[in-house]
């Protein structure tokens, strides 16, 4: 088994470009958010970068970064524009759904030639509406509308959450379905990440026959149980690390961004109520600079720490050693609540950002209160809620087996609750 060990030379070349880009992307922003997604052009413009490419496939002829690799792209890009950087974010830590689905699956979705990211996933939750049920030869889907389907509107498949009900049912399968097989609902008004276009997606038919390759429980997707023909490290990662890390990295660029864009914007601007004709020459300004440099600086440590940890896990699951189930628990807990942590202090940091930029930075036109949104926004993602993940957390560091719940984030599969402990 391989390592997957992303060339320092391809993370420098796609940065480049995404920087390079960077310009463009802050200045179609608004026109996005106006739009409810970005341009077509935007996402071959972001392909061409590399940057949907950092977690495909080397089999496939995908970068194939490491996670530490990928947070910097993820990062750069949400330092330009927040949706953007949402869509490349989806668009390198889903690809762990379809490798988790077994090899047929990989080869449907990475051999063909695409513009823009290749898999998007939906409603891979216990509350999902899809309903799945075995027929000869298959399954037949049916029920929804499945939300928040980012990516979906550029991808050529999208992974749906639905419940199989059967002998073994009911449990969550993840259902690979093309993308001419869905219909986009327009209903993608939101307070923040706007351009994402993360719309709900129904099935152009009542029903649809997928075959049976295509539909996987999500237990063996979780637990990376199917034989995927690839060789690299990566596919061996933690899930939870490689998602969340990449994740809270987004949190990270869009307070960049918004730190770079009070500097520029600051200098030479008074403040009113005092003496001060340049903003960056007050000392209230400089206390409250520290103040965000820390709050960022703090979410980068544990995030960049987060990543490295994951690449280290999935090498050593790769040579055959991998860690116990008992840290896996600890550490996917752990990646949780920590990325819940790094968006809220970005979130935090942006807001004082935003607090001391004067009644200008209210403007649509104006970076700062769009970051300020998509920052927030971020801290509202169903899998980041900070008091539940902090219980989770905090139960396994006094001995107790944290809560059994279904879905992507769910913790238990990693070690079973102990004798006479409660869930």
């Amino acid at each position: 088994m391989s390592a997957s060990s992303g060339t320092p030379d391809r993370l420098a070349s796609v940065l480049d470009k995404v920087r390079a880009l960077g310009p463009a992307l802050r200045e179609r922003a608004l026109d996005a958010e106006r739009a409810g997604r970005h341009s077509d052009e935007t996402i071959a413009e972001l392909d061409a970068t590399g940057a949907f490419a950092i977690g495909s496939p080397a089999e496939y002829g995908g970068h194939e970064l490491t996670v530490r690799q990928q947070l910097d792209v993820v990062s750069e890009v949400a330092k330009w524009d927040g949706s953007a950087g949402w869509i490349v974010w989806v668009g390198a830590s889903t690809n762990w759904i379809p490798a988790g689905s077994g090899a047929r699956v990989v080869k449907e979705v990475y051999a063909p030639e695409w513009v823009g990211p290749r898999v998007a996933a939906s409603s891979h939750f216990p509350a999902s509406r899809g309903r799945a049920r075995r027929t000869g030869g298959g399954w037949i889907i049916s029920g929804g509308p499945w939300t928040f389907g980012s990516d979906s509107l550029w991808a050529p498949y999208t992974n749906l959450g639905c419940i199989a009900h059967d002998s073994d049912g009911p449990y969550l399968v993840g259902v690979q379905v093309p993308r001419d097989e869905l219909r986009f609902l327009d209903d993608w008004q939101v307070a923040g990440m706007r351009g994402t276009g993360s719309v709900s997606s129904t099935l152009v038919q009542e029903e649809l026959f997928v075959p049976e390759h295509r539909v996987v429980d999500f237990r063996d997707v979780t637990g990376g149980t199917l034989d995927n023909g690839l060789a690299g490290s990566l596919w061996k990662a933690p899930t939870l690390g490689w998602a969340f890390s990449l994740m809270a990295g987004m949190s990270i660029g869009i307070a960049q961004g918004a730190l770079e864009r009070f500097l520029d914007r600051s200098a030479g601007r008074p403040v009113r109520g005092t003496t001060y004709k340049n903003q960056l020459d007050a000392p209230m300004t400089h206390l409250m600079l520290a103040e965000v440099h820390s709050k960022i600086q703090s979410a980068t440590a544990i995030t960049r720490a987060n990543a490295e940890e994951t690449d280290r896990l999935g090498a050593l699951a790769a040579a055959g050693t991998p860690a116990d189930g008992a840290y896996m628990q600890r550490f996917s807990a752990r990646v949780l609540v920590e990325a819940a942590y790094a968006a809220k202090w970005c979130a935090e940091a942006i807001e004082l950002l935003q607090r001391n930029s004067g009644s200008t930075a209210i403007m649509e036109s104006e970076p700062i209160q769009r970051a300020w949104r998509d920052a927030r926004v971020i801290t509202l993602h169903g899998a980041l809620n900070l008091e539940a993940l902090s219980e989770n957390y905090g139960r396994l560091m006094a001995g107790s087996q944290p809560h059994e719940f279904a879905g992507i984030t769910t913790l238990d599969r990693f070690a079973p609750p102990a004798p006479g402990k409660s869930s």
